[in-house]
């Protein structure tokens, strides 16, 4: 764990900003708003910041059901070159996060390291199943009192992070969900998880149903043009429940590329399959049982977003580079 004094006492402004992965999820969001409490109690100001949208579901449920005070980059006014930031849920280098003005010199995550980044001060536990267990673990180890608002966000993100305790739970995950479970709103935590879908999306989970392929124990499937990131993971945890399906690699076409989300029971090793099936056109990575993706288009190709051949091309390419290194 990190010395909160010392990083604290290292900081040279008063103020640090504290960055979240692009599209933040409950578990992201939840660990930023705890993180701020905590900052506070000790004297230094803090705001949250993200790249991309927060308007579907249960993250803009949470945001809006719970007053957390959350900003899109694009709409920061003021971020210096020396601005302080602490990433959390996310690292540097990542294809989910993008490199803003200032300099990351904390990092508190739950994710696997692909690649070497130097901070002054690193909390990165992947065997632990939620980020927001690890801030929660900071307060609770500070004695401090918790808001029912920040239990209650806390304990949603460990919920939707570890799919209710039943995927990459760690022993720190239970015991954070008990300590905070009796001190969350739980009247708010069911407004939230009946807040997880738009009419809208049934389009997505209609166009993935429509086009599910199954190869052995995987699933393939395509949720359609844009869908939001968190739909993407959300409808790659709902196929995971057929009876025949291990494991799941669902995509979304972006305007920027293919958005990839996948899921295993454990049968498989989701980020390192990940990453190995994207090397070379993309990147990948996260946890054994869940994981992401990104590839972007072909720079020389002219609209590729409507260019079928090439997206048809492109789709192909992704599952057969998964089905390859899952069967290999």
């Amino acid at each position: 764990m990190i010395d909160l004094t010392k990083m604290i006492d290292s900081f040279t402004h008063r103020h640090v900003f504290i960055q979240t992965h692009n599209f933040p999820d409950p578990d992201a969001i939840a660990s930023a708003y705890g993180l701020q409490y905590l900052l506070h109690s000790r004297g230094l100001e803090s705001t949250i910041i993200y790249k991309g949208k927060v308007e579907h579901g249960s993250s803009n449920a949470m945001v809006k059901k719970l007053g957390i005070e959350i900003i899109e980059y694009s709409d920061m006014t003021e971020m210096s070159q020396d601005a302080e930031i602490i990433l959390v849920d996310s690292q540097k280098g990542n294809a989910n996060i993008i490199d803003m003005p200032g300099n990351e010199v904390v990092c508190i995550d739950h994710h696997p390291i692909f690649g070497k980044s130097q901070y002054t001060f690193s909390d990165i536990r992947p065997e632990v199943g939620a980020c927001a267990s690890m801030i929660a673990q900071y307060i609770f180890d500070e004695g401090l009192q918790i808001p029912g608002n920040i239990a209650t966000a806390l304990l949603y993100g460990i919920r939707i992070d570890t799919a209710g305790l039943s995927r990459g739970m760690s022993n720190l995950d239970l015991d954070m969900f008990y300590k905070l479970f009796n001190l969350a709103d739980r009247k708010k935590i069911a407004e939230l998880d009946n807040s997880t879908l738009r009419q809208t999306d049934l389009l997505a989970y209609s166009s993935a149903i429509n086009s599910i392929k199954t190869y052995g124990k995987t699933s393939y499937a395509n949720t359609g043009y844009n869908s939001p990131e968190p739909l993407i993971a959300a409808i790659s945890d709902f196929i995971m429940m057929l009876d025949t399906t291990d494991n799941t690699v669902v995509y979304s076409v972006k305007d920027d590329g293919i958005k990839i989300s996948v899921r295993s029971v454990g049968t498989i090793n989701a980020g390192k399959v990940a990453n190995q099936a994207l090397e070379g056109i993309g990147s990948g990575g996260g946890h054994e049982n869940m994981a992401g993706g990104f590839v972007p288009y072909d720079k020389r190709i002219t609209d590729p977003v409507h260019n079928d051949k090439y997206i048809s091309e492109l789709t192909n390419e992704i599952e057969q580079r998964f089905a390859n290194v899952i069967d290999s």
